[in-house]
């Protein structure tokens, strides 16, 4: 059995990639050399993994159609359709949406 036997498949933005089994999403992304998957609403400054444990918000995607999940606490899944929203601003976190009373508009603007 090789490591491609194992491997899991997912799309992001409509691109075929595939990652290791136990990956997060976010970890999946930045191995297939994606570093950056959505703008900040105010410049569009490029944002990805920052944290890496779901406290900085940076890493926000849509997964299988549900926006502002972060991709550092999310588990990768075969088939999974992640999005970013780098492409298209249809899947930009909105605030109001965010749980856990952070928002990451300000988080960012700080930086």
């Amino acid at each position: 059995m090789s490591a491609l036997d194992d491997a899991v498949r997912f799309t992001f933005d409509g691109r075929d990639l595939t990652a290791a089994p136990g990956q997060t999403v976010g970890a999946a992304l930045v191995t297939n050399g994606v570093t950056a998957w959505r703008g900040t609403r105010k410049e569009g400054r490029p944002r990805g993994l920052f944290c890496g444990i779901g406290v900085c918000f940076d890493c926000l995607v849509t997964v299988d159609g549900v926006s502002n999940q972060r991709a550092c606490l999310v588990d990768l899944c075969d088939g999974m359709e992640v999005r970013g929203s780098l492409a298209d601003d249809a899947g930009a976190p909105d605030s109001s949406d965010v749980s856990a009373g952070a928002d990451p508009d300000s988080a960012e603007e700080t930086r």
